[in-house]
């Protein structure tokens, strides 16, 4: 499980973006395969503010990441230390400054009945990287992901929205 949360450098100091409501998914991701992360939400949120203050960071990404660690194998996690990390790095706008080329990508975004799709789950990131790749070697700078009913879905690293506008 990880998430992807943004810092931003204020007039009162390094601000993380929503940490309460990414650490709240962070657990939510454990949760849905049955991993029981070893610290409390509140001492996960502390330790992200340190990590980052640290570093010095002033403005970036934080990736905390939880995964089964050493010790046994198959496909049944129960039983397997649960290990955190917490990763930080300066970095700029996503997808730079100017308007990006998008293109469709021929990859849907993962069923939601064949996953927790709304997991943050470090697996399901294979399907954004098949669409960047499949649009990037065509010249594109994003790709756009569409449900099995070629519904809008996503980008890969972002979610879309659209404004109406009523005059």
């Amino acid at each position: 499980m990880f998430e992807g949360i943004r810092c931003y450098e204020t007039a009162k100091g390094t601000a993380v973006f929503r940490l309460d409501a990414h650490i709240g998914r962070l657990f939510f991701s454990a949760d849905t395969l049955k991993m029981k992360i070893p610290y409390s939400k509140e001492e996960f949120m502390k330790a992200v503010k340190e990590t980052v203050k640290k570093n010095n960071l002033k403005a970036g990404y934080i990736r905390p990441i939880c995964f089964f660690g050493y010790g046994k194998m198959g496909l049944n996690p129960a039983g397997a230390p649960v290990n955190c990390s917490i990763a930080v790095w300066p970095w700029g706008k996503y997808l730079g400054e100017d308007a990006v080329k998008v293109k469709t990508s021929k990859y849907i975004r993962i069923h939601h009945k064949s996953t927790h799709a709304d997991a943050k789950i470090c697996g399901h990131y294979v399907n954004s990287i098949f669409a960047s790749v499949e649009v990037k070697d065509k010249g594109y700078d994003e790709a756009l992901l569409l449900d099995y009913q070629n519904n809008v879905m996503e980008g890969p690293g972002e979610n879309i929205f659209i404004i109406k506008m009523h005059a």
